[in-house]
């Protein structure tokens, strides 16, 4: 009997430490105000390649976004400092997402191939 229930205990913790691991997804850095796409905004009356795009909507006061999938999640660590770094490119973004699907970033790199930072 005890060795069924110390079975289920450690099958019901396995599994919830499982869905708070770390996680790489494929995607792109924007911004709150655009989301996962660009083309429609103008800066100043010009239209902006993603990058700069998503940098000028950060200083207007929007907050960074990880686009993946067609789906916007928000990203819990804004001070995460390889954000500015990447903004408007597409990347590999590992972290952890919480039940709301929000983000807490732990690393960002490069996605290799075809890299776009210019509007669709």
């Amino acid at each position: 009997m005890k060795i069924i229930l110390y079975s289920t205990v450690f099958a019901l913790l396995t599994a919830f430490s499982l869905s708070a691991a770390e996680q790489t997804w494929a995607g792109k850095i924007s911004d709150s105000m655009c989301g996962a796409s660009h083309t429609k905004m103008e800066h100043a009356g010009k239209k902006l390649n993603d990058r700069d795009c998503t940098q000028a909507c950060i200083k207007a006061g929007a907050k960074y976004v990880f686009v993946t999938k067609g789906q916007v999640h928000e990203i819990n660590n804004q001070e995460f400092a390889a954000l500015a770094d990447h903004a408007g490119h597409a990347v590999k973004l590992t972290g952890e997402m919480d039940k709301d699907g929000k983000i807490t970033v732990t690393k960002i790199e490069m996605s290799k191939g075809k890299q776009t930072t210019s509007s669709e």
